[in-house]
């Protein structure tokens, strides 16, 4: 029998050590089983003790690592080297300090003094759109109706016989004479094919004759709801169809092969990797209000094969049926964090540019339009409720300041339903993390409105740059104050997460960074409400941390800090240190996803 004094101590005292030592056991199993939402991390080791070898070390970087600093010099904290081990950082500090965990298997990359960050999370993107864009006309910067046409007889002049030719990307507010296209001007060039063009904001198309007829659209259609068929003076559509009126034809254009998903997806993200963003929230397809189940069991079978090269939180349709939004939902683990679902999508309004965007007052130009409204609010207020009651994250699409109150109204319904059932978030908390994606016009009271109900804003500030153009035709100068306010929304106290809506934006961050920033166009020449500019530090953290928080992730990415997954970019310039116009022309040098390079220039 072991007795219990030893080297001379007194026995009371080491009965009193042994219980001590039983307390501290106690204590961390209590921790453990009371607290198991916590993620579990292990310690970074101490360079005197450096326990398990590096994987990797980038040494001799400038670190921008998005925790915030003690010191008055900088409100960042910079470091100068990374190690990763498996797909998570190991430790960040100075690189004589990192390398001391170097093993014989530790591969070393010197980044050359260049700047690091955080890989950029776009919070809205269409990958699946984006490519099949790359494999259809690409009207993105036409400057004239004639060019529109060309580069359609273009295609034309290739297409099979009867084949469908489809496209996107074209700005009527770019063209001399600003006028939409109609019908007849692509008859002209069509030679019979029917044809379907997709406007830049992607809630207008224009469609020929021949399409027309396909879907059956005539003299005696009636407007569907949430849509708008265009008519000339005679009663005739025009080719114009507005959101929901491009359902008729959508529904008849022979569905995208399997084949051809697989190139455009591969397409869309190489593209992510080329632009330093390792984490995407996609709505995959637009045209079919992320009705396209198909993109994300392709993005299973990259994932499979080892060639996802970016995080994908895939939404899901916020009308598709409680039960089959749960089965979706169930089909992959939550817990992967390559790849799951996440929250419901569902469109309020349009846009501005068409004049879809459901405004309280009308449009400055087009005094008898306020927008076209998807939902009547009585069945929107239901839905909403019945979702988050089931566990689910949702985000209303709402550009006009009339839609987002929609969004609002239905959020306080639902999170008022949840408190009284004790129905708790996607992470076991209380916070559902609500989100309005677009935001574009909102009135003061409204943000107050977003503040008190933890609603997140999700938005694209290089939409701006697009924008600023004409934005003040649709809505008088007097409305214009309350648009694109992302510097009240924070001074309120809004998490204000950043994306960029590729494909109707390019998916560079580097333009969001310097429409927050900057609040002046491309070429400087024209500014807009200059007391919404945003630091570059904020614009960082909305790309980054925030973004993170509106998917619920924020203790895995959008900081560069032990334990966290080793998602970051490496840059040819310190963007917190240059002038806001040479951000624009950043270049990523390398890419990061998991402690892999996903991407690096030539």
């Amino acid at each position: 029998m072991m007795r219990l004094g030893t080297s001379g101590a007194k026995p009371h005292q080491d009965h009193n050590a042994c219980l001590a030592a039983l307390t501290r056991c106690f204590t961390v199993l209590a921790i453990a089983v009371l607290c198991p939402a916590l993620p579990a991390q292990t310690p970074a080791p101490s360079p005197a003790s450096p326990g398990p070898r590096a994987d990797q070390i980038f040494t001799h970087a400038n670190v921008y690592t998005g925790v915030p600093s003690n010191t008055p010099f900088s409100s960042i904290l910079r470091e100068e080297a990374i190690a990763v081990r498996a797909d998570r950082i190991q430790a960040v500090g100075k690189t004589a300090d990192i390398l001391k965990l170097k093993g014989p298997q530790t591969q070393v990359i010197d980044l050359g003094g260049h700047f690091v960050m955080p890989g950029f999370n776009d919070a809205h993107v269409h990958l699946a759109d984006a490519g099949l864009k790359k494999l259809t006309v690409d009207l993105t910067g036409v400057k004239s109706l004639d060019e529109f046409r060309n580069r359609v007889l273009t295609k034309v002049e290739t297409a099979k016989p009867g084949e469908w030719i489809l496209g996107g990307g074209w700005d009527e507010t770019l063209w001399p004479v600003k006028a939409l296209p109609n019908r007849w001007d692509l008859d002209e060039v069509s030679a019979g094919h029917p044809v379907f063009l997709v406007r830049v904001d992607e809630h207008m198309a224009v469609a020929n004759t021949r399409a027309l007829q396909l879907a059956s659209i005539t003299l005696a259609s009636r407007d569907p709801e949430g849509g708008h068929i265009d008519r000339n003076e005679n009663g005739e559509p025009t080719g114009i169809l507005r959101d929901m009126a491009t359902s008729a034809v959508r529904a008849v254009i022979p569905k995208a092969t399997r084949e051809m998903r697989v190139q455009a997806v591969t397409l869309a993200l190489a593209d992510l990797a080329e632009h330093g963003v390792t984490s995407a929230q996609d709505c995959s397809s637009v045209e079919a209000s992320c009705l396209a189940w198909e993109d994300f069991q392709i993005y299973e079978d990259l994932e499979r094969e080892g060639k996802l090269t970016a995080r994908i939180t895939e939404w899901l349709p916020f009308d598709l049926a409680l039960d089959e939004l749960k089965t979706r939902r169930d089909s992959h683990p939550q817990s992967d964090l390559m790849l799951h679902t996440g929250m419901l999508k569902g469109f309020l309004d349009g846009s501005l540019g068409s004049h879809t965007a459901l405004l309280s007052e009308p449009y400055a130009d087009d005094p008898a339009n306020s927008g076209l409204a998807r939902f009547e609010a009585p069945k929107l207020n239901q839905m909403a409720k019945e979702r988050v009651l089931a566990g689910f994250q949702i985000g209303f699409h709402a550009i006009g300041d009339k839609g987002a109150q929609m969004a609002l109204d239905a959020f306080a319904e639902a999170e008022k339903a949840a408190r009284e059932q004790k129905v708790k978030a996607a992470n076991g908390g209380d916070d559902f993390r609500l989100r309005v994606e677009h935001a574009q016009v909102t009135t003061p009271q409204q943000i107050a409105q977003f503040k008190q109900l933890k609603v997140i804003a999700s938005v694209q500030p290089s939409h701006l740059l697009t924008d600023m153009r004409w934005v003040q035709e649709r809505l008088g100068p007097k409305r214009l104050a309350n648009a694109y306010t992302w510097a009240s929304f924070l001074n309120k106290g809004v998490t204000l997460a950043f994306g960029t809506d590729y494909p109707i934006e390019p998916v560079s961050p580097f333009r969001g960074l310097y429409a927050a920033v900057a609040r002046k166009s491309e070429n400087g020449q024209q500014e807009f409400f200059p007391d919404q500019r945003l630091t570059m530090d904020q614009a960082i953290a909305a790309y980054t941390t925030a973004s993170a928080f509106a998917e619920f992730e924020e203790k895995e990415k959008g900081k560069l800090s032990a334990g966290m997954l080793a998602d970051f970019v490496v840059l040819d310039r310190d963007v917190t240190a240059v002038a806001a116009e040479k951000v624009l022309n950043t270049k990523v040098l390398r890419t990061v996803v998991g402690g892999k390079t996903v991407y690096e220039s030539k």
